[in-house]
């Protein structure tokens, strides 16, 4: 006759979830990972120990969505932060707003000079 085994390892949360299950005839076989325990048919990978979701011989789904508990746990944990106040002492005092510098007026340019041999003086302009 075989037997139902299922492989339980513990979530990050605590709760027994039923990762793996097999039939087996004879002993139990041996865990790598987590614990093997005999459970009944019906259980199902993925159900949490006191599951209240369809639940069968002690396993059942967990509750979707934030549940009751969960909001408790968080604030408690919340409450438990110290409390953050502003350091008045190490603040820098606010600057007052500066007035943005203008830029200073380009100076005027300058005639460029002629080439050498160039008949016409400098400034005059050839007119075709």
């Amino acid at each position: 006759m075989s037997v139902r085994y299922a492989t339980i390892i513990t979530d990050d949360d605590g709760l027994d979830v039923v990762s793996a299950i097999g039939e087996f005839e004879g002993a139990a076989p041996a865990a790598h990972l987590g614990r093997v325990e005999q459970v009944a048919p019906g259980v199902l990978i993925g159900m949490v120990r006191g599951g209240p979701v369809d639940a069968v011989g002690g396993f059942g789904f967990p509750l979707l969505g934030v549940n009751g508990h969960a909001v408790g746990i968080a604030r408690a944990k919340l409450k438990a932060l110290p409390a953050a106040k502003p350091d008045t002492a190490n603040r820098k005092k606010a600057k007052p707003a500066r007035r943005k510098s203008r830029k200073a007026k380009a100076a005027k340019a300058r005639p460029a000079r002629q080439a050498a041999g160039s008949e016409e003086p400098a400034g005059v302009l050839a007119h075709g």
